[in-house]
C-alpha cells in the first residue's frame, strides 16, 4: 500500500495568491489599455488626411501664394481624386523590351505614312517654324507623331485633378505641387480654360505633352493672337516644340545619330554607361566619352553596311539602347536635346528612326 502524505493548507497563503493574482491582472489590463491608447494616438498623429482636407490645404497655400480667389475656386471646385492615375504612376513593365521589339511597336508603317502625310499636309506651317528656330521640320513631326498620334491622344484627365491626385499620393509630392502651381499660372494668364486642361495621368498636357513647369519655360503664341495653346492651335503646338529644342541646344545642321556597325573585339568601355542615374550624369559620360568621327573611324567603327563614316569634322558619343550585344549608335550633339525631353534611349532612337524615314522613304 502506497504511503499519501497530507499536508494541511494555510487559508492565508491561499488568499494572497488570489490578491496578487487580482493585483497582476489589473496592471497587465491598465497596461494593455494605456498601450493600445497610445498606439491610437500615435497613427491619429501619423493618419494621412482626407484627399478633400488636403485640397483644402492647397487651397489656402495657392492663395498665400498670390494666386486670385477665383482662379482658385474654379481650379478646384471639381477637383477629383482618381485612383487609375496613382496605379499607372506605379505600374511597372510586365515585359522586358529590346529596341528590335520596341521600334516595330513605337513605330510602325502606318504612323510613318501618317507623318509623311502630315509634313506635306502642314509644309507651310512647319518650314516657317523651322526658319525661325532652326529645327528641322521632321523632327517636330516625329516629335509630334510619338507624344499624342499626331494631336489624336492628348489624355482626358482634368489636369489639377492629376496632379493634385499625384501629390496626395504623396511619393513625389513637392514635384508635383510644383507642376500644381504652374498649372494654376497657367490658367490666371488665361491660355487655356480649366474645362479643357486636359492632360496625361501625370498631368503632361496637349499635343506636344508639356509638363506644366515646360509649358511656361518653352510653351509659345505661334500666330500672335495673344494665347500658347498647345492643345488646338498648330501654330502653337510646332513653335513651342521648335522653341523647346532651340533653347536645349538643338544644331539644324546635324542629325541625330546614326546606327553603326563595330568591329570584332572592340573595348566597349568605350561606349556611354547605359544607366547613369541621372541626366547630369549622363551628361558627364558624354564629354568623357565624345570622340571625332575620325576617331571611331580610326577604332573601326562604320556605317551598318561596312562602308566608312562620314568625313565630317564632328564629334559623337557611342551608345548602347540595350546592351553591347545589341544594336550600336553614334549621336551626335542633338541627341542631347532629345535626352533632355525624354532622358530613355529607347524614346530617342523612336524620334530618330521616324524623322529618317520621314526624310528617307523605303526603296522600291
Amino acid at each position: 500500500m502506497q504511503n499519501i502524505l497530507f499536508v494541511k493548507k494555510n487559508p492565508s497563503h491561499s488568499l494572497t495568491r488570489s490578491i496578487l493574482s487580482s493585483l497582476f491582472s489589473k496592471v497587465v489590463l491598465s497596461g494593455a489599455l494605456l498601450f493600445s491608447g497610445f498606439l491610437a494616438a500615435n497613427e491619429a498623429v501619423n493618419e494621412k488626411p482626407s484627399f478633400e482636407t488636403y485640397i483644402e490645404a492647397i487651397k489656402k497655400e495657392a492663395l498665400d501664394k498670390g494666386y486670385s480667389p477665383d482662379i482658385i475656386k474654379s481650379s478646384f471646385e471639381n477637383v477629383t481624386f482618381h485612383q487609375r492615375a496613382v496605379s499607372s504612376d506605379k505600374r511597372q513593365p510586365e515585359k522586358v523590351e529590346t529596341l528590335d521589339t520596341y521600334l516595330p511597336k513605337r513605330v510602325p508603317n502606318w504612323k510613318i505614312e501618317r507623318a509623311r502625310n502630315e509634313y506635306k499636309k502642314h509644309k507651310a506651317l512647319l518650314t516657317k517654324v523651322s526658319e525661325k528656330y532652326g529645327v528641322q521640320p521632321r523632327f517636330i513631326v516625329a516629335l509630334w507623331g510619338l507624344e499624342t498620334n499626331f494631336g489624336k491622344i492628348m489624355g482626358n484627365y482634368n489636369v489639377i485633378s492629376a496632379l493634385s491626385t499625384m501629390a496626395y499620393e504623396g511619393r513625389r509630392e513637392a514635384f508635383f505641387k510644383k507642376q500644381l502651381w504652374a498649372a494654376l499660372t497657367i490658367l490666371e494668364e488665361g491660355h487655356i480654360s480649366i474645362e479643357n486642361m486636359k492632360g496625361s495621368w501625370a498631368g503632361a498636357m496637349g499635343q506636344n505633352q508639356f509638363m506644366p513647369t515646360s509649358f511656361l519655360s518653352y510653351a509659345v503664341d505661334g500666330d500672335g493672337d495673344g494665347k500658347k495653346d498647345i492643345w488646338g492651335n498648330y501654330a502653337d503646338v510646332f513653335s513651342s516644340m521648335a522653341n523647346y529644342l532651340k533653347n536645349e541646344g538643338w544644331n539644324d545642321d546635324l542629325t541625330w545619330g546614326r546606327q553603326v556597325k563595330l568591329p570584332e573585339g572592340f573595348d566597349t568601355k568605350l561606349a556611354i554607361p547605359k544607366n547613369t542615374g541621372s541626366r547630369a550624369n549622363w551628361l558627364k559620360a558624354w564629354s568623357k566619352t565624345e570622340k571625332t568621327l575620325a576617331q571611331w573611324q580610326a577604332l573601326g567603327v562604320r556605317r551598318t553596311d561596312g562602308t566608312n563614316l562620314p568625313n565630317a569634322d564632328l564629334t559623337a558619343a557611342l551608345v548602347f539602347p540595350d546592351d553591347e550585344s545589341g544594336r550600336a549608335y553614334l549621336a551626335y550633339d542633338n541627341y542631347k536635346s532629345l535626352m533632355h525631353w525624354n532622358l530613355s534611349y529607347y524614346f530617342v532612337s523612336s524620334v530618330g528612326h521616324l524623322s529618317d524615314r520621314i526624310k528617307f522613304p523605303p526603296v522600291k
